[in-house]
């Protein structure tokens, strides 16, 4: 039996290898859209657990810091002021207390977040080192 198949050239073979590389890389595409999305469904599971437990942490909040006022009132109120003075000096004493200790959260927060570059090191690294094989093979 002859082989009647014509001998592979350059041109074929860097073709061939062009190809699979671009097949390669579309997988690798393909394969990271759907491991992406497969977490943010678990991320958007467990975010709706998390939201539901924040508005309740919010009311108990709430329900605490009427409390605290309350019951700094009726310091204030056992040792001689009126009840009107004693409302008023408690619920502006809270409010600042809580609104100093929120504020220090935020800003320390916003400093962290600015600092916080939004850059893909791993996939830039990952894509590079592709390249680098690719330029190899050629």
């Amino acid at each position: 039996m002859a082989d009647t198949e014509r001998p592979h050239t350059l041109t074929d073979l860097l073709g061939g290898l062009a190809g699979d590389i671009s097949g390669l890389f579309r997988k690798e595409i393909q394969l990271a859209k759907t491991e992406a999305s497969e977490k943010l469904g678990d991320v958007l599971t467990a975010s709706k657990g998390l939201a539901i437990g924040g508005v309740l942490a919010i009311g108990a909040v709430g329900v605490f810091l009427s409390a605290l006022v309350i019951g700094l009132s009726w310091v204030l109120v056992a040792i001689g002021m009126s009840e009107q003075a004693a409302g008023f000096i408690a619920s502006i004493v809270v409010a600042v207390v809580v609104g100093v200790i929120a504020w220090s959260f935020i800003s320390k927060s916003l400093e962290a977040w600015k600092a916080t570059t939004f850059e893909l090191d791993r996939t830039t690294h990952s894509l590079a080192r592709d390249a680098e094989v690719v330029k190899e093979s050629l």
